[in-house]
C-alpha cells in the first residue's frame, strides 16, 4: 500500500497545487481530507465474481462523505453518488438500482421523473406506477438524456417511435429520450473524452483538458440530474475533481482463479494507478493526441495492450491453475484474436477501408485500462433497431424496450435508423450518427449491464455481440476464455 502512495505523491502534489492555485486556502473537504469517512482509502466490495477494489492513491477515504460528491448540492435529493457509488465500482448496476427500489418503494433520490423515468411525464404516483415507470432505470441501469436535433444539423428527423410516448414530440425543443449508462467515475486519469457522446469534452488532447471538462461535467451534472438551480462554484467543482480522478478500481479476487496479484499476476487497482498515461500513445490509426488528425502511416501500435495475467501463462494443472489459465488465455485472445473490422463508422469510413484486420485492442487501445488513447467515436452496431417482434437487433441485443428515431440527410434520400443518434446531436453531422466512445475496462464486474445502452445483461452477452457482429466463429471455449479475463480486469 505504502509503495503505490508514495510513487502517487507527485501526482497528489499536482492535485494539491491546483486547488492552491484555484482557491487559496480551501476548506478540508475541499481538499477531499475528509477523516469521517469509515472506509480509508481502500474499499473492498463483494460481487458476483468475487471482490473488486477501490483505492484513492491521494490516501483520502474512498467513502469521502464530507466531500461534495458526497454532498446534497441540488434540489431533488441527489448527490454525486447516487449514480456513482463505490459498491458498485462508482457506478451503478441493475442488480443494485433494483436492491434500492424494494427498499425504498421507489422513492430513493435515484428515481426521479427529470431523467430517471422512460417519459418525464410518467404517472409515480404509486409503487406499481414507479415500477412501470422506472423499468429501464430497474432492468438496464438507464438515465434518460434529453437532447433536441441541432438546428443547423446535416440531417432531420423524419419519425420516431418512442414506446413511452414522449420523445421527439414535446413541448421541450421536441428532445430525443437516449437512454445511456452512468460511466463509472475512478480510473478518471486513462481518460480522453467526458460523456458517451464527448458532449462534455470541450478541451482535447492533455490532462489539463480532462480537468477543464471534468469540472464542467460536475456542474452540469449537479444542474441537470440533481436539478440545482445554480451553478455551483469553482471551489466546489474543484473538490469534486480532485477526489473522483485520484480513485482506481479494479477486479481484486475472482472466485474461480482466487487472487488476481499472486503468483506473479498484476491484477488490481494498486498496479493500474501506476501505469503512466499518455494521450494517443498507442493509438492503432495514428491520431494526434485531440483525435482530430490522424496518418495511419505513422502509427506506433502495439495489439499487446493488457499484460496484467503474463505470468499465468506456465501454470499447469486442474483447480486454480486451471481457471488462471483461462484468464490467461482470454488476456491473449483480446490481444491478438484477428477481427476483420467492417461496417465501423468512424474506421471504414472516414479511412475509406472496405476491410481492416485488427483485434480486440486496435479500439481497446490504451494499455491496461482498455478504453481509446484519443477522443474517437464509433458506431459498431449496437445502435440498431429491432428487426422483429422479439426486439432483437442484426447483433442480438435486446434494444425492443428502446425508441427508434428515422433520420435523412438534409437535401437526399439517404435514411439511418437508430436507437440513438449519438454523437451527431453534439456535432450535428451526418457521419457521427451512432458514434459512441469506448470505455475504460477495468472494474466491470459488479456494474452490469454492458454498452452504452445497457443491452448486454452479462459479459457473456457481450463477447456473443462481437462474435456475431463480426463473424468470429468463436469456440465455446473461446467464449469462456475471454468472459474469464474480462470478469479478472
Amino acid at each position: 500500500m505504502k509503495t503505490w502512495l508514495r510513487q502517487h505523491s507527485g501526482r497528489c502534489g499536482a492535485i494539491g497545487l491546483m486547488m492552491v492555485v484555484a482557491g487559496a486556502l480551501v476548506a478540508p473537504w475541499a481538499r477531499g481530507a475528509d477523516s469521517a469517512g469509515p472506509h480509508g482509502s481502500v474499499y473492498t466490495v463483494d460481487n458476483e465474481s468475487g471482490k473488486a477494489r477501490t483505492i484513492n492513491v491521494a490516501g483520502f477515504p474512498v467513502v469521502a462523505e464530507a466531500n461534495p460528491f458526497y454532498l446534497d448540492l441540488g434540489a431533488n435529493g441527489r448527490r454525486c453518488v447516487t449514480c456513482h457509488e463505490p459498491n458498485n465500482n462508482m457506478g451503478i448496476s441493475a442488480a443494485g438500482v433494483q436492491a434500492r427500489f424494494e427498499a425504498t418503494g421507489g422513492t430513493d433520490p435515484i428515481f426521479r421523473t427529470n431523467d430517471g423515468s422512460n417519459s418525464p411525464l410518467a404517472d409515480v404516483s404509486t409503487v406499481e406506477a414507479r415500477r412501470a415507470a422506472y423499468n429501464m432505470l430497474l432492468t438496464k441501469g438507464l438515465i434518460r438524456v434529453s437532447i433536441s436535433i441541432p438546428a443547423n444539423a446535416e440531417f432531420e428527423l423524419v419519425s420516431v417511435h418512442d414506446p413511452y410516448g414522449y420523445a421527439g414530440n414535446n413541448a421541450n425543443g421536441n428532445e430525443l429520450s437516449l437512454f445511456r449508462r452512468p460511466l463509472p467515475s475512478t480510473n478518471l486519469a486513462f481518460l480522453t473524452a467526458v460523456m458517451w457522446d464527448g458532449r462534455e469534452t470541450f478541451q482535447k488532447g492533455s490532462s489539463a483538458a480532462i480537468h477543464f471538462d471534468l469540472s464542467d461535467q460536475a456542474n452540469g451534472a449537479t444542474q441537470g440530474h440533481a436539478q440545482a438551480p445554480s451553478p455551483i462554484d469553482q471551489k466546489t467543482r474543484d473538490a469534486i475533481f480532485a477526489y473522483e480522478t485520484t480513485l482506481y478500481t479494479a477486479q481484486v479476487f475472482d472466485g474461480t482463479a482466487g487472487d488476481l496479484h499472486s503468483a506473479g499476476a498484476a491484477g488490481g487497482p494498486e498496479e493500474l494507478s501506476l501505469q503512466p498515461f499518455v494521450f494517443g500513445a498507442n493509438d492503432p490509426l495514428g491520431c494526434d493526441a485531440t483525435g482530430a488528425s490522424c496518418n495511419p502511416a505513422s502509427a506506433k501500435f502495439s495489439s499487446i495492450v493488457f499484460t496484467e495475467f503474463d505470468a499465468w501463462a506456465a501454470l499447469k494443472g486442474n483447480g486454480r491453475n486451471q481457471a488462471r489459465a483461462a484468464v490467461t488465455r482470454g488476456q491473449h485472445l483480446f490481444n491478438t484474436l484477428p477481427i476483420p473490422i467492417k461496417d465501423v463508422n468512424g474506421i471504414n469510413d472516414d479511412f475509406n477501408v472496405p476491410t481492416v484486420v485488427g483485434t480486440c485492442t486496435t479500439c481497446h487501445d490504451t494499455p491496461h485500462a482498455g478504453d481509446h488513447s484519443v477522443p474517437a467515436p464509433l458506431n459498431i452496431g449496437i445502435v440498431d433497431p429491432p428487426l422483429g417482434a422479439d426486439g432483437l437487433n442484426a447483433s442480438g441485443l435486446p434494444v425492443g424496450d428502446m425508441p427508434v428515431y428515422t433520420l435523412r440527410k438534409k437535401g437526399t434520400n439517404e435514411i439511418k435508423v437508430v436507437t440513438d443518434p449519438g454523437r451527431a446531436l453534439i456535432t450535428g453531422k451526418w457521419k457521427d450518427v451512432g458514434r459512441f466512445k469506448g470505455p475504460i475496462l477495468r472494474g466491470l464486474v459488479g456494474r452490469a449491464p454492458y454498452f452504452h445502452n445497457g443491452s448486454a445483461a452479462t459479459l457473456a452477452d457481450a463477447v456473443n455481440f462481437y462474435d456475431k457482429r463480426f463473424d468470429l466463429s468463436l469456440t465455446a471455449q473461446q467464449k469462456d476464455d475471454l468472459v474469464a479475463f474480462l470478469r479478472s480486469l
